[in-house]
């Protein structure tokens, strides 16, 4: 570009600032497509999932309310022997979540 701030650009410095630009955006939406198929799959949304930290007192609650609709499922179903097996689960979840009500 010229020094002068009278001047304005030429042709040629006009075309390379628009190729430039073009360039720019093309990467930046090359990026966006890229961020927004990685955010998308499944691998990001396990990660996103494992990454919350949850204490041990919140995952045991999510377990419970898991098993409490599996409860019912197979209730409705008259599958005992599954029902048999996912109390005996909340029955060592409820203890996880006994010491917390203690404190």
């Amino acid at each position: 570009m010229t020094d002068n701030k009278n001047e304005t650009m030429t042709e040629r410095e006009l075309n390379n600032l628009a190729s430039r630009i073009v360039a720019k955006m093309m990467h930046l939406k090359t990026m966006e497509d890229w961020f927004e198929h990685a955010r998308d799959s499944e691998e990001a949304t396990d990660n996103d999932y494992f990454s919350l930290e949850l204490s041990e007192e919140y995952a045991a609650y999510g377990e419970t309310a898991k098993l409490l609709t599996l409860l019912n499922l197979f209730q409705e179903d008259e599958n005992y022997e599954v029902c048999a097996i996912i109390k005996r689960r909340l029955d060592a979840v409820n203890k996880i979540l006994d010491k917390y009500d203690e404190i």
